[in-house]
C-alpha cells in the first residue's frame, strides 16, 4: 500500500467519490478505470507536473504586487485529476460532474481542459511513443519490434454532425450510416502493449489506406496481422478469403478460426480502450480535440494493463 499518498486525499471537504475510493481501494478501477495504487502514481507525477509547469509561468510574469494572492481553488489537485478521470470514464455531463463535485459547470468544464493536456502529456499512447524522444531508444526498439508478428486493426466512433458539406461527405461513413472518426491500434503478439496509435481519421478511409500512409513508423521488414480488410498488403498476414461462387474447404476454415484466436488480442485492446465512454459513444467534445483524448485514453489503458510503469517519487515505496 502507498501511504505516503494518504495526505493527498487529506482535503477537507473531499468530494463523495474520493470518499468512496478511500473507503472502496477495490473498486477505483471500475470507477475511474485505473487500481488504487497506480491512481496514486499518477496523482503524483501529475501534480509534480502542474507544479513544474506553475513555476514557468511564474518565473515569465512581471510582478508588482507578491506572488500567493488570487481565489483559492475550490478543489484540490487530486479532486481536479479525478474529475477528469471521471469525464474520460463515463463521458457524463459537465453539468452532473459539476454537481458530483460541487462545483459551477463551467469550473468542471475549465478544470477537464486544464488537465486532459497534462495526462496526455505523463501518460504516452504507444511503446514507439514513449521513445520517440530517443533515437537511439527509436531505433532500437523498431529493430526489436520485427521479431514479432504485430496486430493491426481499427475502430469507428461516431462524432457529431460537421457544419459544412465538404466536412460531412468526408466524415460520413456508410459502414456505420453516420460521421464518425477511425482509429487504428497496433499491438504486440499477445496484447501486453499497445505498440502505435492513430485516432481521428476520417471514418470512410479505408483500413489499409490508413496503414499504408503510417506505415513508414515501422522498419521496413516489420511483419502484421490483420483481419480480410488489409488483404493485398505486402508483410500482411491475413486470413484466407472465401473464392468467389466456392466455398472455403474444411481445413482452411480451421486455419481462419486459428488464425482468428491469434489475432483477437487487438479486439482485446481495443475493447479496453472503450471502457472509458468518451471513447465509445457520440464523441460530444470539440473535434478538434479527439485525437488528443483517444491518445490520452491509450496511455490510461497502458498504466492499466501495466505497459506503462509511472515513476515512484522520494521516500515512496511500492509497497508496505
Amino acid at each position: 500500500m502507498v501511504k505516503e499518498h494518504k495526505r493527498l486525499f487529506s482535503h477537507r471537504n473531499m468530494s463523495d467519490i474520493l470518499n468512496y475510493i478511500e473507503e472502496n481501494h477495490k473498486e477505483t478501477q471500475r470507477l475511474i478505470g485505473v487500481e488504487y495504487e497506480q491512481l496514486q502514481h499518477l496523482l503524483q507525477n501529475a501534480e509534480r507536473l502542474h507544479h513544474e509547469k506553475q513555476a514557468l509561468l511564474e518565473s515569465k510574469k512581471v510582478r508588482i504586487i507578491a506572488g500567493g494572492g488570487g481565489r483559492k481553488p475550490k478543489l484540490s489537485i487530486p479532486e481536479q485529476i479525478i474529475l477528469t478521470l471521471v469525464y474520460l470514464r463515463h463521458m457524463t455531463t459537465f453539468q452532473l460532474l459539476g454537481i458530483q463535485f460541487r462545483v459551477s459547470e463551467s469550473t468542471a468544464n475549465d478544470i477537464f481542459n486544464y488537465w486532459f493536456p497534462c495526462l496526455r502529456e505523463l501518460l504516452p499512447s504507444s511503446l514507439l511513443e514513449q521513445v520517440k524522444k530517443n533515437a537511439a531508444d527509436h531505433a532500437i526498439v523498431k529493430e526489436i519490434l520485427t521479431e514479432y508478428e504485430l496486430i493491426v486493426d481499427t475502430y469507428e466512433q461516431v462524432r457529431e454532425r460537421p457544419g459544412t458539406r465538404d466536412e460531412q461527405e468526408k466524415y460520413f461513413s456508410g459502414k456505420k450510416s453516420n460521421h464518425t472518426f477511425k482509429s487504428q491500434i497496433i499491438v504486440m503478439p499477445d496484447g501486453r502493449d499497445i505498440v502505435d496509435v492513430v485516432a481521428g481519421e476520417p471514418g470512410p478511409k479505408s483500413d489499409i489506406t490508413l496503414f499504408r500512409e503510417y506505415r513508414s513508423e515501422f522498419a521496413p521488414q516489420q511483419r502484421f496481422k490483420g483481419d480480410k480488410a488489409y488483404i493485398g498488403e505486402n508483410l500482411i498476414t491475413t486470413p484466407i478469403k472465401k473464392p468467389r461462387k466456392r466455398e472455403l474447404t474444411t481445413e482452411q476454415k480451421e486455419q481462419n478460426k486459428a488464425f482468428s484466436a491469434r489475432r483477437i488480442f487487438v479486439e482485446h485492446r481495443i475493447r479496453t480502450v472503450k471502457i472509458f465512454r468518451v471513447a465509445q459513444e457520440r464523441f460530444r467534445l470539440n473535434p478538434q480535440k479527439y485525437e488528443q483524448v483517444i491518445l490520452t485514453i491509450c496511455g490510461i489503458v497502458r498504466l492499466r494493463i501495466g505497459a506503462l510503469i509511472l515513476p515512484l517519487g522520494k521516500g515512496v515505496k511500492a509497497s508496505d
